[in-house]
């Protein structure tokens, strides 16, 4: 499936350039310790592009914000292991969606956030399923060619770490995950 060049160009001009400044601020204000947030940026455009080759997107703004986020606290992670100094406290925290009401907008960024830690918590291969299949909506067989592993692997590494989530979130008493619930 070749999309023509003009093709991408009026999409990213009418889908993703308008969030520009938006994520830019969004960037520095959620992670200000970050060194270069433009070099996140770049690197969110480029992975949207190469996902885009695949298909469409359905919320090309929730893309961006998401794989800045995760690209973001990657970056963080190894700069904390340079420069364990510039490290700030980091919300991970996902995108709100500003038409909402503020306590539906506080109450979704802590599930977001619990989430994130969540998936934070799993082990290295887990949790780049997780986030490929759950956050990106890789299929199986997408996510096994993206990783050089099995099908098989994709399944059975997806299923222990969906189960580790819950155990996780259990272990804290969140929500129907408690065993009080």
């Amino acid at each position: 499936m070749s999309i023509p060049p003009s093709d991408y160009a009026r999409w990213f001009a009418e889908e993703v350039q308008p969030h520009d400044s938006t994520l830019r601020s969004w960037l520095r204000g959620r992670f200000p310790s970050l060194l270069d947030p433009d070099d996140v940026m770049q690197e969110c455009y480029v992975r949207l592009l190469r996902a885009r080759e695949s298909g469409p997107i359905a919320n090309p703004k929730a893309f961006l914000f998401v794989t800045a986020r995760n690209l973001a606290l990657n970056r963080l992670r190894h700069q904390k292991h340079e420069h364990p100094e510039a490290l700030a406290e980091i919300d991970p925290s996902g995108v709100s969606d500003v038409t909402a009401s503020v306590s539906d907008a506080l109450s979704r960024s802590e599930d977001l956030q619990i989430l994130s830690q969540a998936i934070q918590s799993l082990p290295d291969r887990c949790r780049q399923i997780l986030t490929l299949r759950k956050i990106y909506g890789l299929s199986q067989k997408e996510t096994a060619a993206r990783l050089g592993i099995s099908e098989h692997t994709v399944e059975a590494q997806g299923s222990i770490g969906l189960r580790k989530c819950i155990e996780y979130f259990r272990s804290r008493g969140y929500g129907p995950f408690s065993r009080e619930s």
